[in-house]
């Protein structure tokens, strides 16, 4: 196991409980990056290199390894003097490596920003001052295929359940605020895929927590990771998560209305194969 922390934060209230610990911080940074990674040494470098070529300090960087076997520790070091906080260690999955970031963040908001993804060049000179007054700051993403293949995605200025039913909201791209992991908990390990999904379900449909879309491109998401590759049990994860939270007769209005009007884009998204 290696563990280096880079932070003076750590030599005062490190012990103190994450609620607590927070409120003893009083929020040094704007915002807490957090980039998970297991055995990805290059793409870990193309991670670190947009975080810390931003020109915007207000951020602390927590990178969370899962033990890998790659160069990945030999990357991490080389910019360690850039890294407010980093481990590698044993590999708890992804939701439990971002939920390790997640209780070192000390900032107000947090970005997850794993290895193979990468910020928009200036985008935290951007967007970090518009960040104030709301739980949830979404942007839009540019969905990275090949070097040569880029695609955008632009979010609604509303998100409602019909807004889940056709697509997740990357991570990458969403600032959320620290706090909120308190109200309504980490990120759910047992899922494989999309825990992230479920915490939007909690905390934004159910929870109704304030949120604000920027229309700017904040980061570039790797299309190439496991999340976005079509598997047939994370569709079965999706309807798990829609029947834990969502009532069963709201549930079924929406999936008749969307059938009987042939706007059928959202129901094969949920049966088939393939993420749309």
């Amino acid at each position: 196991m290696r563990i280096i922390l880079f932070a003076s934060r750590h030599s005062v209230g490190q012990t103190l409980p994450l609620y607590k610990r927070r409120r003893f911080f009083r929020f040094m940074k704007k915002l807490s990056i957090i980039t998970i990674n297991y055995n990805n040494a290059q793409g870990l470098r193309k991670t670190i290199e947009s975080v810390v070529s931003q020109e915007n300090p207000d951020y602390e960087y927590i990178v969370i390894d899962g033990n890998s076997t790659d160069d990945s520790v030999v990357v991490i070091e080389q910019y360690a003097d850039q890294i407010t906080y980093w481990a590698s260690e044993s590999n708890r999955g992804i939701y439990g490596n971002m939920n390790q970031g997640i209780q070192e963040a000390t900032g107000e908001y947090c970005l997850f920003l794993n290895s193979g993804d990468w910020l928009v060049p200036g985008a935290l000179n951007r967007i970090l001052p518009l960040c104030k007054n709301f739980d949830i700051f979404y942007c839009n993403t540019y969905l990275s295929y090949t070097i040569t293949r880029t695609k955008e995605l632009r979010y609604p200025k509303e998100l409602t359940l019909f807004s889940f039913y056709k697509r997740n909201i990357n991570h990458q791209s969403t600032l959320i605020k620290t706090s909120l992991f308190d109200t309504y908990g980490l990120y759910n390990e047992k899922n494989r895929v999309h825990s992230d999904y479920e915490f939007w379900i909690k905390a934004i449909i159910m929870g109704n927590c304030s949120c604000k879309h920027l229309d700017d491109f904040l980061a570039y998401y790797d299309m190439n990771g496991i999340s976005s590759k079509p598997n047939p049990s994370s569709q079965a994860e999706l309807l798990k998560i829609l029947n834990t939270y969502v009532p069963p007769r709201i549930l079924a209005d929406y999936q008749y209305w969307l059938g009987d009007n042939k706007v059928s884009k959202v129901i094969h998204w949920l049966k088939s194969k393939e993420i749309w």
